[in-house]
């Protein structure tokens, strides 16, 4: 088995591999593909699809979606209909305590099982966001407001996952549910310190990480009292915060450097560096295909592995103890 996989994740443009696909998946630096609704026609297709990406070469790849449910949910049709994460959240609000993390935990499964049907390793979920009613990006996508109902929720939903077989990425560090604006279109400025942060966004993250959580997405969101940088490419918060002071020993992937918020340079290749110089094992860079190219050209993909420390435990069916 292969140690190393590149730590770059890529997109594709339809529901079939063109030629110059098949090319840009074998070079070594992309380890990872991930796919939007407009590479899916039905479950045949995209199972179609992800065994002939496998079939390019054969180092492992890490195949990926963002299935949560509610609004944003990539497979629909041959898919179940997924519920919005704070349906569960109100159902613990009614009294429902029990039948709502019942569910979260049902749904974790049938998510995750599905999804590994069709040959696809990871669907980047749950959110751990707060739903403070403040950003319309997160809204619904959060299982509630409060820190502690989003753990436990969160949790339940982890152990159906789990159970199916699939690793949870909890999204996104250190918290994008108390800013207001939208990290795809600006970046999001959170101004408040850092004891308030830990008191409230970065509980779910920090209790779950207790618990083994597997991987985590991080935001691009500037925190200015707690370093000058998106905290996507700040080491405090990815290596200070997340790796020492929580311990987190899983995997780490930026959101798409694709972003408005992640703008810290036209030079798509600068955005790379700079998410892996701060703590990021994978880095996806999504919908910009003349940005992937300039990194495919312009990066030594020797220096940008991931070792299997990091990422065998993601691959779909098998869920180690390791992290």
């Amino acid at each position: 088995m292969h140690n190393n996989i590149g730590c770059f994740v890529v997109d594709l443009l339809g529901h079939e591999l063109s030629q110059e696909e098949k090319e840009l998946l074998a070079h070594p630096l992309v380890g990872g593909v991930i796919f939007f609704s407009r590479n899916y026609v039905s479950r045949q297709q995209i199972k179609t699809l992800t065994e002939s990406i496998r079939a390019i070469r054969k180092q492992p790849f890490l195949l990926m979606v963002d299935q949560e449910g509610g609004r944003v949910q990539r497979f629909i049709n041959e898919f179940s209909v997924l519920p919005a994460p704070s349906v569960w959240g109100k159902m613990v609000d009614e009294g429902k305590y029990t039948k709502a993390h019942e569910q979260a935990k049902y749904y974790g499964a049938l998510m995750a099982s599905e999804i590994l049907s069709v040959g696809i390793d990871l669907s980047f979920a749950p959110v751990l966001d707060l739903n403070k009613n403040m950003n319309q990006v997160i809204g619904e996508r959060a299982f509630h407001a409060h820190p502690d109902r989003v753990t436990s929720l969160a949790r339940a939903y982890l152990s159906g996952m789990h159970d199916a077989g699939m690793a949870g990425t909890g999204k996104h560090f250190p918290g994008h549910g108390s800013v207001t604006k939208d990290s795809h279109t600006e970046i999001p400025i959170d101004g408040r310190p850092l004891t308030d942060i830990f008191q409230s966004d970065l509980l779910p993250f920090r209790k779950l990480i207790q618990e083994g959580l597997p991987a985590v997405m991080a935001a691009h969101i500037l925190f200015p009292l707690v370093d000058e940088k998106p905290a996507s490419f700040s080491r405090i918060w990815l290596h200070n915060i997340l790796r020492e002071q929580l311990k987190f020993k899983g995997s780490l992937f930026s959101d798409d450097l694709n972003m408005a918020g992640a703008n810290i340079s036209s030079y798509h290749p600068d955005r790379v560096i700079a998410a892996r110089d701060a703590g990021c094992d994978f880095t996806l860079l999504c919908n910009n295909h003349e940005g992937v190219i300039q990194v495919l050209d312009a990066l030594p993909h020797q220096k940008y592995q991931v070792d299997i420390e990091k990422w065998g435990n993601l691959k779909g069916g098998k869920i180690y103890e390791s992290c």
